[in-house]
């Protein structure tokens, strides 16, 4: 019988009053975000590895990284992770992402994924009990499908049994950015995969469970996160007006000459309302014109790798005494990412930090998906080998 992990019955609680602190392996782990996520419920991570330098860097500067293994995951050898509980892969999304080149699993990024599973195999009996992999929504969709049913396929034969779960960050922090994340365990702990779509499902991935029903899937019990409150204001950066980051008259007057009716009409309604206000903004190309365009709502758009493009934001601030416009700040990224005005990026360039916090997961989702499913499905296959055991 299957039996349904909830938080009563195995978490963070009981997690403190075990006899050692459960142990994980980072994989892809950039700047260290997914380690911040996982230590704030107590789990360590013992093992990292990722190939960027500058994200080492900025990772060395928060957290002790003797363990970390600067360099390719293809020279990595399962030998050398050490046993551990948990093991996580934000792997590359370039060739998954819409605003990437859409080459999925084939593509030379993206493909690295197969890389994580051959160490995972090749570790043999150390196999971490429970595994959460992470990358955009559109993982889903790519190629049709196919990327995502390979993905479940290689991890079933390792013997992981699935999870889809569909997270925004927006849920934690002022940040649209959903994800999806693969929640694996050795054993069978959550009911079986209904196929119905749900705050934590999406219709996509429920579509996609119900047309791949010959692979391994369950359905942990997990609750839905209450919506944080948080907005933009609570993040943006204050500047004062002297500031040379705020873009000069002839670059401001560009960004406002680009702005179609409905877009100006949003900086409009602003103003009318009596107090300062910010709103972020994206360059896109629209009929073969580049144009910025205004979110309508208190929230930034989902942070990415800023090496030009759409893929920079702008803040943009309203108030009675006019309209000003400026890049996204470093301290602002790290904000929309949850972690503290204390966490150190000053090893590396403005643009480096960029780079390194838009390739990285929100940390409240990590804390949370930690709390709420990995540390509970961890201990409850504790509990059910010391029951096997008995027999």
């Amino acid at each position: 019988m299957l039996v349904p992990v909830t938080v009563a019955d195995h978490g963070y609680g009981q997690l403190m009053r075990s006899c050692r602190p459960l142990a994980a392996a980072e994989f892809f782990a950039g700047i260290g975000l997914v380690r911040a996520g996982l230590e704030r419920v107590g789990v360590d991570v013992v093992w990292a590895n990722d190939i960027e330098p500058v994200k080492h860097a900025v990772y060395a500067s928060n957290f002790d990284s003797a363990h970390y293994v600067l360099g390719d995951i293809r020279e990595v050898k399962g030998i050398s992770v050490p046993g551990v509980d948990i093991a996580t892969a934000s792997f590359p999304c370039v060739d998954l992402s819409l605003a990437g080149n859409r080459r999925g699993l084939e593509g030379e990024q993206s493909g690295l994924f197969f890389e994580f599973c051959r160490v995972l195999g090749e570790m043999g009996e150390r196999l971490p009990p429970a595994v959460m992999v992470e990358n955009v929504s559109s993982f889903v969709s790519s190629r049709g499908g196919e990327d995502l049913r390979a993905s479940i396929a290689e991890l079933n034969k390792l013997g992981y049994i699935c999870d889809l779960l569909t997270v925004d960050a927006s849920w934690f922090i002022p940040q649209s950015r959903p994800r999806l994340f693969i929640i694996g365990t050795l054993e069978p702990l959550g009911g079986p995969a209904s196929g119905v779509a749900g705050p934590m499902r999406s219709e996509s991935v429920a579509a996609f469970v119900r047309a791949n029903q010959d692979l391994m899937f369950q359905e942990l019990s997990v609750p839905i996160p209450s919506q944080d409150d948080r907005r933009l204001s609570d993040v943006v950066e204050h500047l004062d007006a002297g500031d040379e980051r705020w873009w000069d008259g002839e670059r401001f007057g560009k960004f406002m000459g680009s702005l179609s009716p409905l877009h100006k009409g949003r900086l409009d309604a602003l103003r009318r309302g009596g107090i300062t206000q910010w709103r972020t903004a994206y360059r896109r190309t629209r009929n073969g014109a580049p144009v910025w365009e205004i979110r309508s709502d208190d929230i930034s758009g989902c942070l990415r790798t800023a090496r030009g493009g759409s893929s920079r934001q702008a803040v943009v601030e309203v108030s009675l005494d006019g309209i000003r416009a400026r890049w996204m700040t470093p301290l602002e990224y790290a904000r929309l990412q949850g972690v503290p005005d204390e966490f150190d990026y000053s090893a590396v360039t403005d643009a480096q930090a960029l780079f390194g916090f838009g390739d990285a997961v929100c940390v409240p989702v990590i804390d949370w998906l930690a709390e709420h499913a990995l540390v509970p499905a961890v201990l409850a296959m504790g509990s059910q080998l010391t029951a096997k055991a008995a027999v």
